[in-house]
């Protein structure tokens, strides 16, 4: 089977990013293996690498390139974690947790902007009850 092997993020502090993402990566299902790059924890998916920015200025979702990165979590408690985090860090929430139909019968997810300013989405694909308070 054919799929993206990995994705390479530039940003401008490797090891305060690194700090970061080893905080939020288990949220969503990865772990870190390499000493700059993150794997799904059954080793099934997109492996991501933090690299140095070579070049100064910030990045923007809305200039042509990357949009956002979306990772797939078993349930809608997860994807309450996840807001909780993002909330819990100051993190511009573009979305709380909620169906998007448009995206499937059964989307439920939620959008944030991390300290990079990369948009990131967690969202599930199953139609489970609410989340647990």
């Amino acid at each position: 089977m054919q799929k993206i092997d990995h994705i390479g993020l530039n940003v401008p502090d490797v090891e305060a990013a690194l700090a970061y993402y080893d905080e939020f990566m288990p949220l969503v299902g990865y772990m870190r293996f390499f000493p700059q790059g993150y794997v799904p924890a059954d080793w099934d998916g997109a492996q991501i690498f933090i690299y140095a920015a070579l070049d100064e200025g910030g990045y923007s979702r809305l200039r042509a390139g990357l949009s956002h990165i979306g990772f797939n979590v078993p349930t809608r408690d997860d994807v309450h974690r996840v807001h909780e985090w993002a909330v819990a860090r100051g993190h511009e929430i573009l979305n709380e947790p909620k169906p998007f139909p448009e995206y499937g019968e059964h989307f439920y997810g939620t959008y944030f902007i991390d300290q990079h300013d990369f948009m990131i989405e967690a969202a599930c694909h199953t139609g489970h009850a609410e989340p647990s308070e």
